[in-house]
């Protein structure tokens, strides 16, 4: 399935050659001469993801295995099959070339194919890391606002609380007030009942507290 970012990989369309006229071994040339070097573009941030599999890479940047099947990947494998593998380098790359040559492949087609997956993958891998910092400064902007809202809402829940608090000592204050009152008027009743009674029927908070063994402090 094609990926967004498909659109941006610059892909070489240089002549091919044909599969009929194989081109014969010839000496190692610079991979910019197969396949010339062309431009990076950056993706669509949107339909990155770093779960892609390489094979997702090649198929969105258009890389599809020729008719011969004669890809890098094919000569890696050949390379590392039990008949090559323990070969001298150069053993290796002549093995290779004749068998390129029996098949009508040119080299040339395999050293584009590996140009164009390396830079497929490149491509991936920078519009990767700049979806990424795009992420990171996205996230990073949405913290500090979600921090300035904790701030806020902590200041808030905070002065309510303090609030709370100041309620409650108010009222704990007027309590004291209205007892130091009622205190003085129960002793005035008391000291007036005195003067008739055996036993003084009036409470006050005086007498309360000493008899629970308290010193009452007005």
């Amino acid at each position: 399935m094609r990926k967004k970012w498909y659109s941006f990989f610059v892909v070489t369309d240089g002549p091919a050659r044909s599969a009929s006229a194989p081109e014969p071994a010839v000496a190692a040339r610079r991979a910019e001469d197969v396949a010339p070097a062309a431009p990076v573009a950056i993706a669509d941030e949107a339909a990155v993801s770093g779960g892609a599999s390489i094979a997702d890479v090649y198929e969105a940047a258009s890389i599809v295995a020729p008719a011969h099947g004669y890809t890098v990947l094919k000569v890696a494998e050949m390379l590392q099959s039990a008949h090559i593998r323990a070969l001298p380098p150069d053993v290796k790359r002549k093995s290779v070339l004749v068998a390129l040559d029996a098949a009508g492949v040119s080299i040339d087609a395999v050293v584009a194919d590996a140009v164009a997956r390396d830079r497929a993958l490149d491509t991936y891998e920078h519009v990767l890391e700049q979806h990424v910092d795009t992420l990171r400064a996205a996230k990073a902007a949405e913290n500090e606002q979600i921090e300035a809202e904790l701030a806020r809402l902590t200041a808030e829940l905070r002065a309510k609380v303090d609030g709370n608090n100041r309620d409650v000592s108010r009222e704990q204050a007027e309590l004291q007030a209205w007892r130091a009152r009622k205190q003085h008027e129960e002793s005035t009743i008391a000291e007036v009942v005195s003067h008739f009674v055996s036993e003084n029927p009036i409470t006050t908070t005086a007498a309360a507290a000493e008899a629970k063994g308290e010193t009452h402090v007005r």
